[in-house]
């Protein structure tokens, strides 16, 4: 398999991200070019989200409980700093910019010596529409 068809996946998988502007897993991907009648094979999807995470032009985090990672595009430039919110009764996944939360990972640094990675911070409770 030559370079250029690497890289022609690898775009058609960028554009792909581009277009949901959301949050998807790998299998997410592979479904999405399935459907479309292009075979792309898991482990290729993988090996070009790592590629575009490792260029900073998507972004990957956990959401733990064993679920799969999540991928999101983010640009060419560094991510807005937003922190994840799950839903434990309906698996909901909330996007949230708080400055209260601002304020805690501040005093988290300066504190406690720990510097707080929103991107990667994912708290777990229960949405509005299942309290």
């Amino acid at each position: 398999m030559g370079e250029e068809y690497k890289t022609k996946q690898k775009s058609s998988i960028l554009e792909y991200l581009k277009k949901v502007n959301g949050h998807v897993t790998a299998d997410d991907v592979v479904n999405h070019f399935r459907s479309n009648g292009n075979l792309i094979g898991k482990a290729t999807v993988y090996r070009c989200l790592d590629k575009l995470v490792e260029q900073n032009v998507v972004l990957k985090y956990s959401l733990g409980n064993g679920q799969s990672a999540c991928y999101q595009y983010v640009g060419e430039h560094e991510a807005e700093h937003h922190y994840h919110l799950i839903c434990v009764s309906c698996g909901n996944l909330i996007h949230e910019k708080c400055g209260y939360m601002d304020e805690i990972a501040k005093h988290l640094c300066i504190d406690h010596a720990f510097s707080l990675d929103p991107l990667k911070t994912v708290l777990y409770g229960k949405c509005k529409n299942c309290q």
